[in-house]
């Protein structure tokens, strides 16, 4: 029986698996035919939730006596773009000049591929780790993540699994294999400001109340002062305003109405609830002062809804997860990589309530781009990796 120790092979066989989110694209079944042969029991539970598409995931377990080790992922992957702007065809996993195009690359079928490989590998030489593995695949990583690693989770607990470990997948490393393990990530939220006026002739202002006055005072309170100045192992907090808008065609009316849509991303000094009490309260003094709407008695009246969920911060503490990763990182490529918190959200925001996780997977420079595409070189890099890190995590070394 031929086991998939190869990651290329691997990796070819995913990416051709047109699997954009929500759709499968045949690449579960393909990381199922994988896994089987190795001895992992396979369930593909499928979540549902009004007003979202369905999602199958897949849940994958080789039993043994001893701790258990999550790897997590996502097999769904965002939408090529421009297909024509493609050097080579974004599912089609062609290799030149010692990469492998396709979407997914890295972000993050290419991750699997090593993990798959790796497990493999320690199949072959050692006949199974001293304890259990399994994987956690979800197809809703890339969209709205609700039917996927939240109800994945919540689904495998309640059949008692339980874990002691977990590393992610993901890109993590900014320029070359080794750079970086991600041991947590920054809080996130979003939300939108309405400013509610009176529309009115451009001409006449003492007869409107302009809502873009008024929005202008409640965005500079969100951007000033800053939040924070950051902490040991967190970024400065930090605001952004993704959108402005009034839908108002007209250059001489004063429209009824704008609103503004903000992200803030916290690290540990706050909680959601902490963050969400603070902009509240910058609005609420900022709607009472006049700079922005000088001769106006009335406070600006303004509407604050918040938008999906929110992600909490985390950090992990776990020596002898973080340890072993680092030291096999070092023995595999002779340096020692940054432990960071920086970047976007993962799906380990959901994993770090049942255990503790760290994230680490390919270099993430093309993911999401025209032309994503990874090194031969470092599949097989990143592959002797996750093989050192399970034989030093299992204490098989």
């Amino acid at each position: 029986m031929t086991l998939p120790t190869d990651p290329a092979a691997n990796l070819a066989a995913l990416i051709r698996c047109a699997s954009v989110t929500p759709a499968e694209g045949g690449a579960l079944s393909a990381l199922e035919t994988m896994l089987k042969p190795l001895g992992f029991l396979v369930d593909r539970p499928v979540f549902s939730e009004d007003g979202t598409p369905d999602i199958e995931n897949l849940y994958a377990r080789r039993s043994g006596n001893g701790p258990h080790l999550m790897f997590a992922g996502h097999t769904d992957v965002v939408p090529v773009g421009d297909e024509a702007a493609w050097t080579h065809p974004p599912f089609a996993a062609e290799i030149a000049n010692g990469e492998m195009y396709g979407r997914g690359a890295v972000d993050m079928k290419g991750g699997i591929a090593c993990f798959v490989a790796a497990i493999a590998r320690h199949v072959e030489n050692n006949g199974g780790p001293k304890g259990s593995v399994s994987l956690l695949i979800t197809g809703d990583e890339e969209g709205p993540a609700i039917n996927g690693t939240v109800k994945l989770l919540e689904w495998a607990a309640s059949r008692g699994e339980k874990w002691d470990a977990s590393i992610v997948g993901e890109p993590t490393n900014p320029d070359a294999l080794g750079d970086m393990i991600k041991i947590g990530r920054r809080g996130s939220l979003s939300g939108s400001i309405m400013v509610n006026g009176r529309q009115g002739h451009a001409a006449y202002p003492q007869l409107a109340d302009n809502p873009v006055r008024g929005l202008m005072g409640l965005v500079d309170a969100l951007l000033h002062p800053v939040f924070d100045k950051g902490t040991r192992d967190f970024q400065p907090t930090n605001l952004e305003v993704t959108s402005i808008d009034v839908g108002n065609p007209a250059t001489n009316v004063i429209p009824a109405k704008a609103t503004a849509t903000f992200n803030i991303r916290f690290n540990d000094t706050w909680t959601a609830e902490t963050v969400q009490a603070e902009i509240h309260n910058r609005l609420d003094q900022a709607a009472k002062r006049k700079k922005y709407r000088p001769g106006k008695k009335t406070p600006v009246d303004y509407d604050l809804v918040w938008r999906d969920r929110p992600s909490h911060v985390f950090l992990t503490r776990d020596d002898k997860l973080v340890d072993t990763l680092a030291g096999s990182i070092k023995a595999a490529v002779g340096k020692k990589p940054a432990l960071s918190t920086s970047g976007g959200t993962s799906d380990a925001r959901f994993i770090k309530d049942y255990c503790p996780v760290v994230e680490f997977g390919l270099v993430g420079k093309t993911m999401h781009m025209v032309d994503e595409r990874v090194a031969l070189a470092d599949l097989e890099t990143l592959t002797r990796i996750y093989q050192r890190f399970i034989e030093d995590w299992f204490g098989q070394g």
